[in-house]
């Protein structure tokens, strides 16, 4: 049975193919945003527990097991007067009897979930984990603000007076009750006069609590800036190491090339030995014929630098006897002056 032939691309409808390539591009956008939700890739059991109180926990913290990762929260939700936490769980095994507690990440306050694996039999995902089995943080930001706040309320002077008066009404008493009271007296004096002082300090100490808060991003930012700068770094050392086993690759490579052509490049190598040596033995001859050389370059590169013409002195071509009187050098062949052509 013969197959009917498919269209080219490009002799389809272009309206109809753009149609089918945007559903496809959004689809497969919907697919990677919620990838963790699919049932093949994502995966992981869901399971439910009760909180007195959320303490900053926030969908998306991380679920850890052991200090290991292991799932994320799915939702913070309120529950008439509980919190219900749920999570999904990844690769791990959950007991009848775990326990779960939000624990502080950071000094920043982030918060995870930490869950310890209790119990013979495993939890049912439709049961939640009830709030026996949970605790949440002690918050050091939230107990700095109440502090801060009944510290503030307090009358420094009354307490005072109601600790003399108590000091006063047991001033009768035996020696070490009257040494206390007096120890009290002098303790809430000592606040009395220091009210100032901690107001300023709990109200300083609220301040930097709030900052730290404020700056969380920025901590983050940070953090995140580091992680990249120690991945280029990891690259780098990466690439530095790759450079140095190729360098140490080219080296074994050479040496081989030199194994394999060495009986090839001997005898030009003692050939070229054999040359220097020859002119090692003539280089007396040689800077004399180089110095010989110069004069003589320089003589016919005169006697040829005056255009067409060449200077020239043939000396005894004619005899004497031919030549008249008075003319032709009286001794040797020096030319006369003014010179020939």
């Amino acid at each position: 049975m013969r197959r009917p032939r498919l269209k080219p691309v490009r002799e389809r409808n272009p309206i109809i193919v753009a149609v089918v390539g945007v559903v496809a591009i959004l689809v497969s956008s919907l697919v990677a945003y919620s990838a963790d939700d699919l049932p093949v890739i994502g995966g992981g059991t869901t399971y439910t527990a009760e909180f007195t109180e959320a303490a900053g926990l926030r969908s998306g913290n991380e679920v850890r097991v052991a200090g290991v990762k292991v799932g994320k929260v799915t939702g913070v939700e309120l529950d008439r007067a509980k919190v219900k936490v749920s999570f999904r769980v990844k690769d791990a095994w959950i007991g009848n009897a775990s326990t779960a507690a939000i624990a502080i990440k950071t000094l920043l306050g982030d918060k995870y979930l930490a869950v310890d694996p209790l119990g013979p039999a495993a939890q049912n995902p439709d049961a939640r984990i009830p709030i026996s089995r949970t605790t949440s943080p002690y918050d050091v930001t939230k107990a700095f603000d109440d502090l801060a706040g009944t510290v503030g309320q307090l009358d420094a002077q009354q307490l005072a007076l109601s600790l003399d008066t108590i000091s006063t009404t047991f001033a009768n008493t035996g020696p070490s009750v009257r040494t206390t009271l007096d120890g009290l007296s002098a303790l809430s004096k000592t606040i009395a006069s220091r009210d100032d002082q901690l107001a300023s300090l709990l109200a300083n100490t609220r301040k930097v609590s709030g900052t730290l808060a404020g700056q969380n991003a920025q901590f983050e930012a940070l953090l995140r800036d580091g992680n990249l700068l120690l991945g280029e770094l990891r690259r780098r050392r990466d690439a530095i190491h790759g450079m140095l086993v190729g360098t140490q690759t080219l080296s074994v490579q050479l040496s081989g090339l030199v194994n394999d052509n060495q009986r090839q490049m001997e005898p030009m190598l003692r050939a070229l030995d054999r040359v220097t040596a020859l002119l090692e033995r003539n280089k007396r001859s040689l800077d004399r014929a180089m110095a010989l050389t110069g004069p003589y370059t320089r003589l016919v590169g005169n006697a040829l630098g005056n255009g067409r013409w060449m200077d020239g002195y043939l000396c005894g071509l004619v005899p004497k006897s031919y030549l008249p009187a008075g003319t032709g050098p009286k001794t040797g062949c020096m030319p006369p002056k003014g010179g020939g052509r």
